[in-house]
């Protein structure tokens, strides 16, 4: 019998958990959350990880890692004001007005602590978040990012507001400690300057490029960011 209980409790932490959907109220409306949680509730579990999907893009897109993460913490991915199913900020929203969004559910969970995972555009959102919520944010990790060369020289592809958000220079002021994953694909070059600015950062190469990972290789993606996470 101890044997078999030891092997039910195997199989409950090597299962996905469920990925849930509900709607919260924000500033700008209707946010749109995917979220996942161990099954005793994962508040006395891991910090809680909130995702950060890339733009354009939506939370949908991050709901397999979601579930391996939810195993042992709980774990959130909003649909961005404008993307997925969040009503739209209106205007000609960026980083600013995104990170704000996101502060209002952090507020409505009475999330104390949280880690910020940001996906290549959405790195903008990440660390405007890590330096808004500075007291709650532990912990900080980029799946690529779209910084520019030194000399403002962007050839990354981001576009709208994101491109104009000065990220070299919010970058650089992040305390927080900071896990960067390099994909290799087109953003390979511009997320290893991010040691540029934030020589502290942990760097980890991985082989598939970054949507690859989040589609058909989540676990390698989990893998990559678990001991970080456990701190």
């Amino acid at each position: 019998m101890p044997s078999m209980a030891r092997e039910a409790a195997r199989s409950v932490r090597d299962t996905p958990a469920r990925v849930r959907r509900g709607y919260f109220e924000c500033r700008y409306g209707q946010l749109h959350v995917h979220h996942a949680m161990p099954p005793g509730g994962g508040f006395e579990e891991g910090t809680p990880l909130l995702c950060v999907h890339d733009c354009p893009g939506s939370a949908r897109s991050l709901a397999p890692l979601l579930g391996l993460v939810g195993r042992d913490r709980s774990a959130y991915a909003a649909d961005l004001p404008g993307y997925g199913e969040t009503d739209p900020a209106g205007g000609n929203p960026g980083a600013p007005e995104y990170a704000a969004a996101l502060q209002d559910f952090i507020d409505t969970m009475r999330l104390r602590k949280l880690d910020v995972l940001a996906v290549r555009a959405g790195a903008a959102v990440g660390v405007e978040l890590a330096l808004t919520r500075a007291a709650q944010v532990q912990r900080l990790v980029l799946l690529s990012a779209p910084l520019p060369a030194r000399d403002g020289t962007d050839t990354t592809g981001t576009v709208g507001a994101l491109a104009r958000y000065p990220l070299r220079e919010r970058l650089a002021r992040v305390t927080q400690r900071v896990l960067v994953l390099r994909p290799q694909d087109e953003l390979t070059e511009a997320t290893g300057r991010v040691r540029e600015v934030c020589a502290a950062a942990r760097m980890t190469d991985l082989e598939q490029p970054g949507n690859e990972l989040l589609a058909a290789a989540p676990e390698r993606l989990f893998e990559a960011v678990r001991e970080f996470l456990r701190g």
